[in-house]
């Protein structure tokens, strides 16, 4: 009856219940968004933020940030970038995808850039759990950080399995984003090798032909 009225299935409720206890929060996060940094060799440092509402993805709310300030292979600096442009944007109001606050932050990482996002949370004066997700030398999930250290989780808890789901989930979102900037950068410098084209060209045309194949069958016209 509970679950009804709540709009949890059981198994996401319950996995939330434990995650709150685990956490020590004063109820289960119904809002959750995880971050992630991902680059290729420095290079495409993107971002990703995905979001679990009532403990299972809420794809509407994923969002996509390129790194713009932070040094390359800076995680901590490029996390706390991230984090500024999400509660600038809340503070705006003008985006309906940051309107809301989460219950709950977690972020692919470990210490360092779980204590330099709460510096800046600190003087931010931002009140939303903040949580770090690390993993084994086989990258699997393996526990949960916070400021003071970090908190061990069973492989056969439910809260296991929901961090361990975020956390693949954010992996794979941020990945296929920089794949996908790393493709669009390949496409663009092949242009840019032709006489008199340059970056803005270069943008107008695959915007206007969408493919490489397609704008190289294209009539001289």
């Amino acid at each position: 009856h509970l679950t009804d009225k709540l709009g949890r299935r059981g198994h996401e409720g319950a996995a939330l219940d434990e995650l709150a206890k685990l956490l020590g929060l004063s109820a289960p996060p119904r809002i959750i968004e995880c971050y992630d940094i991902s680059h290729t060799a420095g290079e495409d440092v993107v971002a990703g933020m995905v979001v679990f509402r009532d403990g299972v993805p809420f794809k509407g709310g994923y969002k996509k940030f390129a790194i713009k300030s932070a040094t390359a292979g800076d995680d901590c600096a490029a996390m706390v970038e991230v984090l500024s442009r999400r509660f600038d944007e809340y503070e705006k109001g003008e985006d309906v995808g940051f309107a809301t606050l989460p219950d709950l932050i977690l972020l692919d990482g470990g210490k360092g850039q779980v204590d330099a996002v709460s510096e800046f949370f600190e003087k931010k004066k931002v009140n939303v759990p903040l949580f770090g997700l690390v993993k084994d030398d086989k990258h699997r999930t393996r526990a949960i950080v916070s400021k003071k250290g970090e908190i061990a989780l069973k492989s056969t808890r439910a809260a296991y399995t929901l961090a361990a789901t975020i956390q693949e989930e954010v992996h794979r979102f941020t990945v296929g984003k920089v794949m996908a900037a790393k493709r669009s950068t390949m496409k663009h410098s092949s242009l840019e090798k032709i006489q008199g084209i340059g970056p803005s060209k270069a943008k107008k045309l695959l915007a206007s032909f969408g493919t490489l194949a397609a704008l190289k069958n294209a009539s001289e016209s």
